[in-house]
């Protein structure tokens, strides 16, 4: 149980991803399924790209900076989490990887790592392969993590027509599958709530 349970708050969902390039295609398709979790109910903390830039984690040094303290102690407290990497080289970048292992922080806690927590993921990258692939590696670091990736993963081509000119999501099937997204880290954190 998290915080937000035990106070009986709309589920808390934590987004993180991007890259350290304001605006980037991931930071968009994040901030999108975000805003549909709140739009649905939910409440949200967005930890973008430069968020992330955190120093090499390293499990025996336990002095923390003020962001990765900030990052593990919103990821103690969510009820489901989203991540978003672009695909660079067919893989996850290193910024998101990096953050991601900050995780290990939680293997003390109640609940270990992300222990039942639902885990949606998107990847955005310059074609398929390398947006499938890199998709299928967060989920299978979901399962590590002991999360449970929703049913639905968003692969972005972005050498489609995604985005318009001014940043806004235009495709609608990218919009619709946003959305889906969104309703199912809701949908999961709420039945978690139930079962505990």
């Amino acid at each position: 149980m998290t915080a937000s349970t035990i106070m009986g708050g709309a589920p808390l969902v934590v987004g993180l991803g991007g890259t350290l390039r304001a605006n980037s295609s991931t930071e968009r398709a994040l901030r999108y399924c975000l805003e549909s979790v709140e739009q649905q109910g939910g409440r949200t903390k967005f930890f973008s790209g430069p968020d992330l830039d955190l120093p090499m984690y390293a499990p025996h040094e336990l002095e923390r900076t003020p962001k990765a303290l900030e990052l593990v102690g919103a990821l103690r407290d969510a009820d489901a989490v989203v991540v978003g990497s672009p695909g660079y080289h067919g893989a996850i970048s290193g910024l998101v990887k990096n953050a991601l292992d900050y995780i290990e922080d939680l293997r003390e806690d109640p609940r270990v790592y992300l222990d039942n927590a639902p885990w949606g993921c998107i990847s955005c990258a310059y074609g398929w392969q390398a947006a499938v692939g890199t998709l299928g590696q967060l989920r299978s670091i979901g399962h590590a993590l002991r999360a449970w990736p929703t049913p639905l993963g968003v692969a972005i081509n972005s050498a489609d027509q995604i985005w318009d000119d001014g940043g806004l999501l235009v495709d609608t099937a990218v919009q619709g599958q946003l959305d889906m997204l969104a309703t199912q880290l809701l949908a999961f954190a709420r039945a978690a709530w139930e079962t505990a």
